[in-house]
């Protein structure tokens, strides 16, 4: 998709869900509205402490004041599959249009995923804070994706169950971005390009420094930041699944000439040998056609890296 740079409104437009509002199925038809219309919503009084936001902000510790044989103990091997671990693309020309971004991977959920290798030693209480933060954002996607099940009309489980694989299966990993300040050479300079997310879910929580901005009806807009809300973005996997009435919202952040911004982001997605596909077989609607075929999420991670590889070149 061709889109506009320069395009931007500055405007607090991307639905709030306030998730304590005793009106469940006001917050249920609130999330649902907003997957459908603009693949992205905040939530608000979403029961995670906001000390324990705060305190995951460790991962800063590692970034900013970690010596450089610390990062590369917890590198991606060379030439490895694995995506978990330091990598780092900051450095990349400005102009080539590479994500200038350096990112920490590592797996949270289930326990057969998760390699402590990638994970920080310092500060030591890296660990224990990501695990109870890990224990808090799996309730929040398991949740709301309960309600977008429901907005299908499918049982609540089924999104996460037939999607996703399960508890036993579905897979939750850490995610987290450092862009580094960036004088621009062109009007505007990305930390990450446009794209729509390869995962099915994402929670992300921003620091303090905008950046963070979302396409919707031929313009870009500022998603705004406050310490209290928790973003939420629909992706790949949810939209095949729900036959495109959820939309994957295309995105892309933007580099400050000054400051240091991070988002500290959790990313469900099915494990790769899941099959995604539309899910209206199961309502009993035989009259919908499936827009999409059946692919495993593999195939589906190959296509998308193979296709943005592409453009590069």
């Amino acid at each position: 998709m061709e889109v506009e740079r320069d395009q931007t409104v500055s405007s607090p437009t991307v639905p709030i869900v306030d998730l304590s509002n005793l009106d469940k199925e006001l917050v249920a038809r609130a999330v649902v509205k907003a997957s459908q219309e603009w693949g992205v919503f905040q939530v608000v009084n979403h029961e995670i402490p906001k000390e324990l936001i705060s305190l995951k902000k460790v991962g800063t510790h590692f970034f900013e004041l970690s010596s450089e044989a610390e990062k590369e103990a917890v590198a991606t091997p060379a030439n490895s599959k694995d995506i978990q671990g330091y990598v780092t693309n900051s450095q990349q020309d400005v102009e080539d249009k590479v994500d200038r971004v350096d990112h920490l991977f590592h797996n949270l959920s289930p326990p057969s995923s998760i390699d402590y290798r990638y994970w920080p030693k310092n500060p030591p209480e890296y660990r224990s804070v990501n695990e109870e933060y890990a224990r808090q954002a799996k309730k929040l996607a398991e949740k709301i994706l309960g309600w977008l099940s429901e907005g299908l009309g499918l049982d609540r489980e089924a999104l996460f169950n037939q999607g996703f694989g399960g508890g036993k299966k579905a897979v939750y990993t850490m995610k987290i971005n450092y862009y580094p300040p960036c004088r621009p050479q062109a009007n505007l300079v990305l930390g990450m390009q446009p794209h729509t997310d390869i995962h099915g879910l994402t929670i992300l929580v921003p620091n303090e420094i905008p950046g963070l901005q979302v396409f919707k009806d031929d313009q870009w807009f500022d998603v705004e930041y406050n310490p209290s809300i928790i973003n939420i973005l629909i992706g790949d996997p949810i939209w095949r699944m729900s036959n495109g009435k959820y939309k994957n919202v295309l995105h892309r952040t933007t580099l400050n000439t000054e400051k240091t911004r991070m988002s500290w982001v959790v990313l469900l997605k099915p494990p790769y040998d899941m099959v995604i596909e539309p899910l209206m077989k199961h309502t009993g609607d035989g009259d919908e056609a499936p827009k999409f075929k059946p692919i495993t999420y593999g195939e589906h991670v190959e296509r998308k890296v193979r296709d943005k590889l592409q453009k590069r070149s």
